[in-house]
């Protein structure tokens, strides 16, 4: 009696590890298959429970009976890594002709749900929320009272062993009552406060996020005879949204001066989607029909004082075509759960970062010597605030997405944090002033630019490429070793800042800051004592960054400590500079420092003499100024 018990039960277990999706969890995913997804994945979502700032979202799925998987997108375009935000999905439930299904959540790939369809079913309802950070220690804000900021790749599952562009959805959303918005989306009807938006396949309908709020203004960028452009703006209060009319002007030349550098566009319509506000977290993302940017409320309404880091709009509309458009090959994949490659970050953001530099001046949203200002800081960068570049390289720093995207570092200046940004901005200097010399002047990166990007006008799907790529584009532009050129700089160790030289100009260290530094210190609340002693702190005194190996760094000084006195006085910005003034006097003492670590309060010398240091870039009249020319408007 007791063995049939057993057995009978053993039977029984063995039948229902067969029946539910738990014995599939911890398999490979299925390879991604070039065909269609049978039908269309109809998605709504409710966006109106402001107060608890949580996404509602409901699912239809056709299916056919058998196991499936279900993914929550893990690779992120324009994040280069693994970094959807999983741990905010909840409430997950499946259901078919009214009956609850079990899912498992696979134990390798957690992003993934294993569900067994039953016969005679032929769709899954899907339901879950997404809980929205409810402050910045959670992530970032994209839900306030005011408006919302909606990326689908947060609020949708699609099928496992499908190409994205091969899954349709027909989309829709539920707004609070009176909202208006901005996306690259269709609409295709309304229904009160909902819209329902036309059918688009998966990977593009992740690619077209929207802006949301009660205080809404949408301008009309759209050159002469061109794609339609727009800036659909939010905001905290409609105080916000006043533009003047040079404003206006200069983010319409924005539109014309990209045109005119490349020679064609990539999208049927685009929408830049612009929040201002304190509350939303501010951001920057790129998509091929839109970007996401996210600034401080004072954007407009504080325009001349305001002016350092307004490369944001010019960075990601740029990114149209160089990333979206023309993608390295090793980021094209086929779905939002293939790890992605990041090889040619440095031509994907340091060519955007450079070319976003380029535009504002060319475009008037910074003059030319505000332009200049703030070349001159990334410059310095790469001549003392580098001391990473002894051990690691601009090609290394590509692989930064993935080893801690943007997470808080000890010592950044040592460790290096996506420098292919920057870096690769110096590299693009670079290879513009090469092309300059080496053609007397007649091409230019600009040359480049146009062959490869501008061809097939109005196209928005992907034209991958890779170094080879590049080079050869190089070559057609100014016979070179660019293969050597580029490698040297991406693999090497030497000084970035060459670049500036190369471009007739010299980077130079006075004791007076540029009017961009002072403005980077008012916004970031910073003391910035980077070129002389060697270190950043805030406002308050807290130590930010410790320069590897500089004065600060010998004399004892460690981010996480705290200044508390200068020179036996209560720290403040002014003093600390005082201080370093007199120590370069004829018997100027040694700097000291009063800091509080963990608790324990200790007084640092530093002997250090060389006064205040901070760049400017300067024209040598021995070189052809090929700068000038670059920032130049077309």
């Amino acid at each position: 009696m007791k063995m049939s018990l057993h057995l009978s039960a053993a039977l029984l277990a063995a039948s229902l590890c067969l029946a539910t999706p738990t014995a599939r969890a911890g398999t490979d995913l299925p390879p991604v298959a070039d065909t269609p997804w049978p039908g269309t994945i109809t998605i709504h979502v409710d966006a109106t429970d402001l107060a608890h700032r949580i996404f509602k979202v409901h699912e239809t799925v056709p299916v056919t009976p058998g196991p499936m998987i279900l993914l929550y997108p893990a690779w992120i375009p324009g994040h280069h890594s693994l970094s959807n935000p999983i741990n905010k999905v909840a409430g997950l439930v499946i259901t078919a002709n009214g009956q609850r299904l079990d899912w498992v959540r696979d134990k390798y790939h957690v992003y993934a749900f294993h569900i067994d369809v039953p016969q005679g079913v032929d769709s899954l309802d899907v339901a879950f929320d997404f809980l929205s950070p409810q402050s910045r220690r959670e992530g970032a804000v994209v839900m306030t009272p005011e408006m919302l900021n909606l990326s689908w790749n947060k609020v949708s599952l699609y099928p496992a062993g499908h190409n994205a562009s091969l899954i349709t959805f027909k989309p829709s959303v539920t707004l609070p009552e009176g909202w208006q918005f901005g996306t690259a989306l269709e609409v295709a009807s309304r229904d009160g406060n909902t819209t329902h938006f036309k059918p688009i396949d998966y990977a593009n309908l992740v690619d077209s996020p929207m802006y949301a709020g009660k205080y809404f203004k949408r301008v009309d960028l759209t050159p002469a005879g061109g794609a339609p452009v727009h800036m659909d703006i939010v905001a905290d209060a409609p105080q916000y949204l006043e533009i003047t009319p040079e404003q206006l002007k200069v983010h319409r030349n924005i539109v014309t001066q990209i045109l005119k550098l490349y020679g064609a566009h990539h999208y049927d319509h685009y929408d830049f989607l612009v929040s201002l506000s304190d509350e939303m977290s501010g951001k920057g993302l790129e998509h091929h029909r839109s970007s996401e940017d996210g600034m401080r409320t004072g954007y407009f309404t504080e325009w001349k004082h305001n002016w350092v880091g307004r490369d944001l709009l010019t960075h990601e509309f740029n990114h149209s075509w160089d990333g979206k458009y023309r993608r390295p090959a090793d980021l094209a994949t086929p779905n939002f759960n293939v790890p992605m490659g990041d090889s040619l970050l440095w031509v994907y953001e340091g060519q955007t970062q450079y070319y976003g530099n380029v535009l504002d001046v060319r475009a008037g949203l910074l003059d030319k010597d505000q332009g200049l200002q703030i070349l001159a800081m990334v410059a310095a960068t790469y001549d003392r605030n580098r001391p990473g570049m002894s051990w690691r390289t601009i090609q290394d720093t590509t692989n930064d997405p993935s080893i801690g995207h943007r997470s808080p570092l000890p010592y950044r200046n040592y460790q290096m944090s996506e420098d292919y940004y920057s870096g690769g901005q110096m590299i693009w200097l670079a290879v513009d002033a090469k092309i300059r010399s080496l053609t007397g002047n007649k091409r230019s990166l600009d040359t480049f630019a146009h062959a490869f990007y501008g061809m097939h006008n109005g196209a928005w799907d992907v034209n991958t490429y890779t170094f080879d790529d590049v080079v050869a584009t190089l070559n057609q532009v100014a016979p070179h070793d660019w293969a050597h050129f580029l490698r040297s700089r991406l693999d090497g160790h030497g000084n970035l800042s060459d670049a500036i030289a190369d471009a007739g100009w010299k980077l130079v260290y006075t004791d007076e800051k540029s009017d961009a530094l002072k403005q980077y210190e008012k916004q970031r609340h910073v003391v910035n004592a980077t070129y002389s002693l060697g270190f950043s702190a805030s406002s308050k005194g807290d130590l930010r960054d410790v320069r590897w190996d500089g004065p600060a760094f010998k004399a004892g000084l460690a981010p996480g400590m705290s200044i508390v006195a200068v020179n036996n006085r209560e720290f403040s910005g002014d003093l600390l500079e005082a201080a370093i003034r007199d120590a370069a006097g004829k018997n100027g003492k040694p700097v000291e420092l009063l800091v509080k670590d963990q608790g324990h309060y200790k007084t640092i010398t530093i002997d250090y003499h060389g006064g205040l240091q901070y760049p400017h870039l300067v024209r040598d009249k021995s070189k052809p100024d090929y700068l000038s020319d670059i920032l130049a408007p077309r």
